[in-house]
């Protein structure tokens, strides 16, 4: 009986297939990207706390997207560099463990849409009704806003966990390079169906909302832009707007490659890679993307940058 309970309580993670030769290089391309995924992120959090002039709707409602990227990348690549390291029989993960990281990997899949959902909201309204919006997004709908990114992403997610954990186990190999939801249920040798079920619902659901509410805001700032003849309005509109969809492609480019890469069992590989760089490229390029369009913390960058050059 205890071995029985050993076997299940402890999982085998497949993890990234990589030769001895490559492993050292892969490891040393995730670590360098991991440490810049945090310090540039912190730093932006840093910059806006500090930064008075920074304290708008807009910027604060930023911040929740640097605190999704960190969760996102701190609970898969410190992982994937542990299991780069450690013999491929060896590559062992409780069964807590595994379900906490396939919940907090899909919470961060989920907020990076419902953040960005919102900041769409922020947006529009600056746009389209400027002279309301500092009534409309004031500090009692910015709280609401940032309730209801996190609320909504928390709640199905948890769902959506809580159907694969509730089933039994009868395998103990994950034969992917983390655990997500798909992992557990696939533990078991019972019906599926409900999870498969809730889960592509789930999936349409936060994909269809997202990119419907996204391109309706856009919509109707593109439409405010064509009738207005004010070009500054204009510019100023398509600089701030181009920060935000610039992030949003992003995103959805990489979230799609490996469901893109799922459907060919010969690039099995490629799609475990295509899947873990969503954890980096887009953690790692949102902070450049945001910091090199809003001017105060620019400046700071190239002050900063100035510094290194000069005491070199």
């Amino acid at each position: 009986m205890d071995n029985l309970t050993f076997r299940y309580s402890v999982l085998l993670v497949e993890g990234l297939q990589v030769t001895p030769q490559s492993s050292k290089l892969t490891f040393i391309s995730l670590l360098i990207a991991y440490v810049f995924v945090m310090v540039s992120n912190i730093w932006i959090l840093i910059q806006i706390s500090a930064e008075k002039s920074l304290h708008q709707p807009m910027h604060i409602l930023y911040c929740h997207l640097p605190v999704s990227d960190i969760m996102g990348s701190t609970v898969v690549i410190p992982r994937l560099l542990k299991d780069l390291l450690t013999d491929p029989s060896e590559r062992y993960i409780t069964y807590v463990e595994c379900v906490f990281q396939a919940f907090f990997a899909h919470l961060y899949g989920t907020t990076a849409h419902t953040i960005l959902m919102i900041m769409a909201f922020d947006r529009y309204v600056a746009i389209c009704n400027p002279l309301r919006y500092p009534t409309i997004m004031s500090n009692k709908m910015i709280v609401k806003l940032s309730a209801g990114a996190w609320v909504a992403a928390v709640v199905p997610v948890s769902v959506l966990i809580g159907l694969s954990v509730r089933l039994s186990q009868c395998r103990s190999v994950i034969p992917y390079h983390f655990c997500d939801n798909a992992s557990i249920f696939k533990l078991s040798c019972e019906s599926t169906m409900i999870n498969n079920i809730y889960g592509l619902t789930f999936t349409v659901v936060l994909l269809t909302s997202s990119l419907g509410w996204v391109l309706l805001t856009y919509l109707k700032i593109v439409m405010v832009c064509i009738k207005s003849k004010n070009k500054a309005t204009n510019s100023k509109a398509i600089k701030t707007c181009s920060t935000h969809l610039t992030v949003y492609i992003i995103l959805i480019i990489f979230g799609f490659v490996p469901i893109f890469l799922h459907r060919f069992s010969a690039y099995a590989e490629s799609r475990k890679f295509g899947s873990a760089m969503f954890y980096v490229i887009p953690p790692g390029l949102n902070p450049i993307i945001y910091g090199l369009q809003v001017k105060e913390i620019r400046q700071r960058m190239l002050k900063l940058c100035r510094k290194k050059v000069y005491s070199n």
